[in-house]
């Protein structure tokens, strides 16, 4: 094949490879930095206003809190990028596959040969994509079990504070006040809030929670988030998840009535109760205290009755039992006259006793001799003599006068061995005149053997 390369008549004459410039040439080389920066001119001059409509794809936001996502359509997609200003701005919170309008400017990114657009503001295209986002994150929450019924709670029956969350120069809290006043007035606790528009979620959550970490003897009983009706958009605050994770994270019982009986919000899921409306959340609320005292009053009258009832029957069933019972002649006669008969087996029974007695001393009397006795008191004589004679040989007095001697130690101690008056240091000596105190001196005899003790009389 034929190259289509033609040498420029430079290269020909002279068989250069470098470019040269020609003279009068108005088509001078540009550095892509140049061409990249001047179609970026021309594309934001062309584009500077845009409103694109699409469905978001691959949405995700940087550390550093800008956002970058896709629109697409069925033909074509287009990059975009949202800075961190705008994010922070936006009232929903953007997912994939919602169609949204986007409002902003085309640029190119030069450093990738790009177009994108920046945008401004981010709105959803029409009820079907809020209803949408609204759907994905109500299956969002449900599946971590923020609308469970095991999680909800009994609501006090006559609580002695309310919160209440709300507007405070709407119609809403002055219907709720009336209603209680008019049922049975209450102390109503009221943390203004915006219910409506951007940053209003964030009040609405920043209530639910102050209100649960209020003091013990400060804190509501219940508490009421409350707003009068409107659009889907104008209800959307009440959708947010930051508001659905407070009402749902609620330490207090709480009301959702929010809108009228046909507007349902994910703060309705999540609350313990909702009302179909503010003023039937007040009903909801408190018993009418008139109802109240009559009841008290029906139940008071209703007990009397019983009390009365009861100790009617109590006395009937009392006489009838009393009829039943013996009389109480009827009931000692038998006692009586078991008394009469042990009695009579009692003196009996002592006559008897007496009658052996004395049968018994005769017995005893007759075998009574003087002679016997005569004998028996000379034998015990004789017994006594001897048992003396016994203790007078014994007697250590008797010994000393024969000219013995009893030796006394340390403490009055009888010593009765050699080896005892040798280890104590004085000896008392008893006689029968008399003591004398000694002194025990040891002596040996060739070493082998003690001498006996020498007493040295003091």
């Amino acid at each position: 094949m034929a190259s289509s390369f033609s040498p420029s008549p430079a290269a020909d004459a002279a068989g250069r490879l470098l470019a040269d410039t020609t003279a009068g040439d108005n088509a001078p080389p540009l550095s892509v930095s140049e061409l990249a920066f001047a179609l970026k001119r021309v594309v934001e001059d062309r584009f500077g206003y845009v409103r694109l409509r699409g469905e978001i794809s691959g949405y995700k936001r940087a550390a550093s809190g800008h956002a970058y996502l896709t629109l697409k359509d069925e033909n074509a997609c287009l990059d975009a990028v949202m800075w961190k200003a705008g994010v922070a701005a936006l009232p929903f919170r953007p997912e994939d596959g919602i169609e949204v309008i986007a409002t902003g400017k085309i640029t190119t990114y030069p450093g990738r040969s790009k177009y994108q657009i920046v945008i401004d503001r981010l709105e959803l295209a029409g009820e079907g994509a809020l209803m949408l986002l609204l759907e994905k994150l109500k299956q969002k929450l449900s599946a971590e079990g923020l609308f469970a019924s095991e999680r909800k709670e009994k609501l006090p029956f006559l609580p002695r504070r309310i919160g209440v969350v709300t507007s405070p120069t709407g119609a809403v809290i002055r219907d709720i006040l009336h209603r209680l006043e008019d049922r049975c007035p209450t102390h109503v606790l009221v943390w203004p809030v915006m219910v409506q528009g951007q940053g209003a979620a964030e009040q609405v959550a920043a209530a639910v929670t102050g209100f649960c970490r209020m003091a013990e003897d400060q804190r509501p009983d219940l508490v009421i988030v409350a707003r009068g009706g409107g659009s889907i958009e104008d209800l959307w605050a009440f959708n947010e998840e930051v508001v659905v994770r407070a009402v749902a994270g609620c330490t207090i019982p709480i009301i959702s009535a929010v809108g009228h009986e046909t507007d349902t919000t994910l703060c309705d899921y999540a609350a313990d109760v909702r009302a179909p409306t503010p003023t039937a959340a007040a009903e909801m609320a408190v018993p009418v205290r008139a109802e109240l005292r009559a009841y008290v009053r029906d139940q008071g009258a209703r007990m009397e009755r019983c009390a009365r009832r009861y100790h009617e029957r109590g006395a009937e069933k009392l006489v009838g039992l009393a009829r039943l019972l013996p009389t109480p002649q009827s009931l000692l006669d038998p006692q009586r006259q078991r008394v009469d008969d042990l009695g009579e087996r009692l003196r009996r029974g002592l006559g008897r006793r007496v009658a052996d007695a004395r049968g018994e001393l005769a017995r005893a009397s007759g075998a009574l001799r003087p002679q016997l006795l005569t004998v028996k008191l000379e034998r015990a004589s004789d017994r006594l003599a001897s048992v003396w004679r016994l203790a007078q040989s014994v007697n250590p007095e008797n010994l000393l006068a024969r000219g013995y001697a009893w030796v006394e130690g340390k403490g009055g101690k009888v010593v009765t061995s050699a080896a005892a008056a040798r280890s104590a240091a004085a000896l008392r000596l008893h006689f029968a005149d008399g003591t004398v105190d000694a002194r025990v001196e040891r002596a040996t005899s060739g070493g082998k053997r003690e001498a006996p003790v020498q007493p040295s009389l003091l």
